[in-house]
């Protein structure tokens, strides 16, 4: 089993995390993961195509907001909100917040 890469927490940075999040297929993953626990890459119900979802999914992943893991044939999706939050306070919150269309943040 191939082993998936994944930054440490320290590692986060932030100009990484906003180009990834500059991208409206992204942050539709990312709204996506944030209303679940954990998705396979099949449901996450974006229109792109296969190869573009594994780009999509593989810039959230090295810029850390995202964590996966092999499940036999399967990769499951997660937010990594508690390292994000930790690294970076209230930015996740105050993205999601924007997306959902609430007002803006403080």
């Amino acid at each position: 089993m191939r082993v998936i890469a994944h930054p440490d927490p320290e590692q986060l940075d932030l100009t990484d995390v906003l180009h990834a999040l500059s991208d409206p297929v992204r942050l539709e993953i990312v709204r996506v993961l944030a209303l679940h626990n954990e998705l396979s890459c099949g449901s996450l119900g974006v229109p792109v195509s296969k190869s573009t979802l594994t780009h999509h999914l593989r810039v959230l992943r090295d810029a850390g907001l995202t964590y996966t893991r092999s499940e036999g044939v399967q990769r499951l999706v997660s937010l990594r909100g508690d390292e994000l939050e930790g690294r970076f306070p209230g930015l996740l919150d105050c993205v999601l917040q924007h997306v959902d269309g609430h007002e803006a943040c403080a």
